[in-house]
């Protein structure tokens, strides 16, 4: 059983217990007011309040984002998400894909992105917002990796410059350690013929679960990144599981 597979099976088994007492755990997405900070797992029971113009985003963990906006006083989400399998619960979440990313305004940004080959991966040949781990440094990637061809970063207001290179054959490149950078988080990324704004939104390294982590990145306008985890994780339900091993008959 790979990976994936294993945080889906996990989260779904805690949904059908937490069923039972119409319970589920949820992760903050976004939160302000209420007590609440991003990437904490409260209970979707658990009882909120929110002052006027306080808002709070929160995440099951079957994918559903959750929005409470103030004034409100109540339980966080009736029910928690709940879900019957890990394969319903990915056709939920890609069902909402074109809603949630035009809410973020997103949709024309991701519209004619290349497939990444992998989610964590940031393209830096297109604008747009992009996710990473918390405590991980960007891997940088571009979709045609035939000519040799060089790049540069600044931060928004172009006081420091960094100048890089890819070489043939080269798609992608560790980027600079984001802590360096004075807490930089949007570069312009200069491309032969382009300025492309990066935006980097950090995900906390505790949030695992591979249903809420792609919901996660919808949330944040990382939509060619969330296709890339969707990509994954069909992949994954689609690859037939392993038999259980049987044990050896000894002969008396």
């Amino acid at each position: 059983m790979t990976l994936v597979r294993t945080y889906l099976s996990l989260a779904v088994g805690s949904l059908l217990s937490a069923q039972a007492c119409l319970a589920a755990p949820m992760t903050v997405v976004e939160a302000r007011g209420g007590g609440l900070r991003p990437g904490m797992r409260v209970d979707s029971a658990a009882k909120i309040q929110l002052k006027d113009g306080e808002r709070v985003t929160i995440i099951g963990a079957d994918g559903r984002a959750v929005t409470l906006r103030g004034v409100y006083a109540g339980v966080i989400a009736k029910g928690g998400g709940g879900t019957q399998n890990p394969r319903a619960a990915l056709a939920a979440l890609i069902s909402t894909r074109n809603d949630r990313a035009s809410q973020v305004g997103a949709v024309r940004a991701g519209a004619n992105a290349a497939p990444l080959p992998d989610p964590w991966l940031i393209d830096i040949s297109r604008p747009g917002a992009r996710c990473i781990r918390e405590g991980e440094r960007p891997v940088w990637w571009r979709p045609d990796a035939t000519e040799q061809t060089p790049f540069t970063v600044y931060p928004i207001d172009r006081s420091w410059r960094a100048d890089f290179a890819w070489q043939s054959g080269q798609d992608r490149m560790l980027a600079p350690d984001l802590a360096k950078l004075d807490g930089v988080k949007t570069f312009l990324i200069a491309v032969p013929g382009q300025d492309n704004a990066i935006s980097i939104n950090m995900i906390p390294k505790d949030v695992t679960d591979p249903l809420v982590l792609s919901s996660w990145m919808l949330e944040k306008a990382c939509v060619q990144q969330a296709d890339a985890y969707f990509r994954m994780i069909q992949k994954d339900l689609d690859q037939p599981q392993s038999p259980p091993a049987l044990s050896a008959r000894t002969s008396e």
